[in-house]
């Protein structure tokens, strides 16, 4: 009579006993790489950065994080918890994530509500860099809301900024209407708050590193379309339009960093 263990043994490599042994299944090293590869473009979020996307983000899920109370809205990702990403986070009241670092650095525009971490808090309007290599462990007793962008740094972009954008004047814009609060400068890549008076135009131009919008207040608009408030628009390299704001509107940009 067959033992118990030799029995159980034999259910889990050949299915039950006095039934057809199942054909056991090989990969190679190409298949596996090849299945890697197809796990790895359903995790991804628009990562073709030659596309124009355009997401109206008030009226997406909100997705729950590993982290209870912290909750997400990607609008880009290049893998499911490392790698390029941009999102919206909320953090609900007394939430807080688990320590980690940032290899290509974080930066961060606090939309709405106060953030914190070891380091310090940072009210609505902040906005901050970490740098590549920093690691933080970051809260919020009050609750916030999040504009995140992670792993995008040049390597030799160390800079660590915090900057309380409501404590600082607008300067004027290049256009009448407009008035700008630049944010951060490296190399080709250009952050700011810009503010738009209703009716306000801009001519149309080219943005050879591409652009990223962020409608914080009102109605932004272009030749493609109206963008109201939570709107996020990445336009690709060499893309071009003429805005304008009928009813006015302030947004976070960022220019030049679509370069590779």
């Amino acid at each position: 009579m067959m033992s118990r263990s030799i029995r159980v043994s034999a259910v889990l490599v050949f299915g039950r006993i006095n039934q057809t042994p199942k054909r056991i299944v090989t990969c190679n090293v190409n298949t596996v790489k090849k299945m890697s590869e197809i796990n790895n473009r359903a995790i991804q979020i628009n990562m073709d950065r030659s596309r124009r996307i355009v997401i109206n983000t008030a009226r997406a899920a909100w997705v729950r994080s590993p982290a209870k109370g912290v909750w997400r809205k990607p609008l880009e990702r290049e893998a499911a918890e490392s790698g390029q990403v941009t999102s919206i986070v909320r953090y609900d009241s007394g939430s807080e994530f688990v320590p980690h670092g940032h290899p290509a650095g974080e930066e961060i525009f606090v939309i709405s509500g106060v953030f914190e971490d070891e380091y310090g808090v940072y009210p609505a309007g902040s906005y901050f860099r970490n740098p590549p290599g920093s690691s933080h462990t970051p809260r919020s007793s009050e609750g916030c809301v999040l504009w995140v962008k992670l792993n995008r740094f040049p390597a030799d972009d160390a800079q660590s900024l915090n900057i309380n954008t409501r404590s600082h004047a607008w300067s004027a814009g290049l256009v009448e209407g407009l008035a700008v609060k630049p944010l951060h400068s490296f190399g080709a890549e250009n952050t700011a708050l810009v503010q738009w008076q209703p009716g306000s135009k801009f001519v149309n131009h080219v943005h050879h590193g591409g652009e990223e919008i962020f409608v914080l207040e009102g109605v932004f608009e272009d030749e493609y379309g109206s963008y109201p408030k939570g709107s996020w628009i990445r336009s690709p390299p060499h893309s071009q339009h003429s805005p304008f704001s009928h009813e006015g509107c302030t947004i976070l940009v960022k220019t030049g960093h679509m370069i590779k």
